[in-house]
């Protein structure tokens, strides 16, 4: 919102669009997307009204996990550009209005980084204990029963100190010892230097995942639930989100603050979602805001929305959430919750995201109502979908490229193939053609947030949820005369509602027509 920051945090009530680098706008002709592809696209992200971009990592990497495997976190990969260009992004950004807060990966690093090499090469280096070393048990299986999320054992064999390493992503992707106050240190230091480099605040990649418990017990197993992965069989008590995190927290919230106006935003991947972003959030000596998985699931509903909403209210008034229902990770929510519905039905779900009490991340394309694309396993490279295809298809069909201009090659984003194929269905869905659509989704957003930007009560202000029959879920914003009362019909047959007792009229229709 566009408070002063005595009155309220730039980031509080905020709307934050995220960027998927890789595919947003590839300028030098290589398939991927670029620095300079982002710059030259400002002007659509500030037509939208978001307060900000979340850019994902643009680090150097082997892209064996696409950025999320760093190996120098102070360097900018060659496959998006400089650090000069980093630089013109952020002017650019700032130029126009908006923040820029970046992707910091701190669990773990690639196997390539340079700290991992020292780490690896004896027991007595400097750096031996930088990461999470453990002796086999005697029969040479890994110490414990920790499970990595894209399958099989977190523990990997390294024949130079004949000992395990933890890695609870890749192989390729060993776990950091944040226990080791040099680790902290290090981390702490390329905070600074990011910061110093005029970037707005960090979204921090599974930030639960930052410590683990030492004594290395085994995670005892999951009593039902989804299990498309072996990670989903264990709860996994000891392998993340432990006690000594927060500590760490909160150094790194020291030194975010020694720079006005800064914000973190944490991910957090817990299987206590809601009771782990209280948390993290609570006080003003944490993260200042963190989103969970709770609306990046298959689960929707009136109900299902206002129990998630209304358990973080109960239980840490003073957190302050932060919530997507898409992002990089996850099918796309017109497909999840908006397959086969009309497009007002998808302007409804950008509405209601951007509405709730906290901070909103809008993912690149949410704005068009792209659906999930269908990559044939030929294509797919992402690999979670590679290990767990075909009842897991992965990543790849909600990272697909932008579509910026229906007919042009590639639909705008590069002038060769690209690293993913451009789906055929989000061709006529491209900014080009909804832009002169004034019943577009598009254009939805761009007059919905531009409207919601003079709403002082999105900010801080509380929200009461309303007791309302059927399917539709309704809140009131704010208190007194200016409060504000939201109605939204999940459901697919039309519905009355009775108002609240008061003076009420009409500010904003979802389904008017656009002028």
């Amino acid at each position: 919102m566009t408070t002063t920051e005595t009155e309220t945090p730039w980031w509080k009530g905020a709307v934050i669009y995220q960027i998927y680098p890789r595919s947003f706008q590839d300028t030098n002709g290589d398939g991927v997307g670029d620095l300079p592809g982002i710059l030259s696209r400002l002007d659509h992200v500030t037509s939208l009204g978001v307060d900000g971009i979340w850019l994902s990592p643009i680090f150097t990497s082997p892209m064996r996990d696409f950025g999320y495997d760093v190996a120098d976190y102070c360097g900018i990969d060659p496959l998006f550009g400089t650090l000069a260009d980093f630089g013109a992004l952020v002017e650019g950004c700032h130029a126009r209005g908006l923040k820029l807060i970046i992707d910091q990966v701190y669990s773990h690093t690639s196997d390539l980084h340079p700290w991992f090499t020292e780490s690896r090469a004896d027991r007595t280096n400097p750096k031996a204990d930088w990461y999470v070393w453990a002796d086999p048990k005697a029969d040479g299986t890994p110490p414990n029963n920790w499970l990595s999320v894209f399958g099989g054992s977190a523990w990997a064999w390294d024949a130079r100190r004949e000992q395990y390493y933890l890695h609870n992503f890749l192989t390729s992707q060993p776990d950091l010892n944040l226990h080791h106050p040099q680790v902290q240190d290090a981390i702490l230091a390329v905070a600074r230097f990011w910061l110093d480099r005029g970037v707005d605040g960090f979204r921090l990649d599974v930030a639960d995942f930052y410590t683990h418990d030492r004594s290395l017990a085994d995670n005892p197993p999951a009593e039902g639930g989804p299990r498309d992965r072996p990670w989903q069989f264990q709860r996994h008590l000891h392998n993340i989100d432990q006690p000594e995190t927060l500590p760490f927290v909160e150094r790194l919230r020291g030194v975010t603050d020694e720079y006005p106006a800064r914000m973190m935003v944490a991910e957090l991947a817990s299987d206590q979602s809601l009771r782990c972003m209280v948390d993290y959030t609570r006080g003003d000596h944490r993260f200042h805001t963190a989103y969970s998985f709770v609306f990046l699931g298959p689960k929707f509903g009136p109900a299902f929305v206002r129990e998630q909403v209304q358990k973080i209210a109960d239980a840490g008034p003073d957190a302050w959430p932060g919530w997507a229902f898409s992002n990089h990770d996850v099918v796309r929510v017109a497909s999840r919750w908006g397959k086969d519905r009309p497009a007002r039905y998808l302007k409804m779900l950008i509405a209601l995201l951007t509405s709730l009490r906290g901070t909103a991340f809008l993912y690149q394309g949410e704005e068009l109502g792209l659906p999930q694309a269908d990559v044939p396993f030929d294509r797919l490279v992402d690999p979670e979908g590679l290990a767990l295809w075909p009842n897991n298809q992965g990543r790849d069909g909600c990272r697909t490229p932008m579509p910026w201009t229906a007919a042009e090659t590639q639909a705008g984003f590069s002038p060769v193939e690209p690293w993913l194929p451009v789906s055929g269905t989000h061709r006529p869905l491209a900014v080009d053609q909804q832009t002169d659509d004034p019943d577009s989704v598009l254009n939805f957003t761009r007059h919905w947030l531009a409207w919601r930007r003079d709403q002082h009560q999105l900010g801080a202000a509380s929200l009461t949820f309303l007791d309302l029959p059927g399917k539709t879920l309704g809140f009131i914003r704010g208190e007194g005369p200016g409060r504000l009362v939201f109605l939204f019909n999940l459901g697919d047959e039309a519905a009355r509602t009775a108002l609240p007792a008061g003076a009420w009229r009409e500010v904003f229709q979802l389904d008017a027509a656009l002028e």
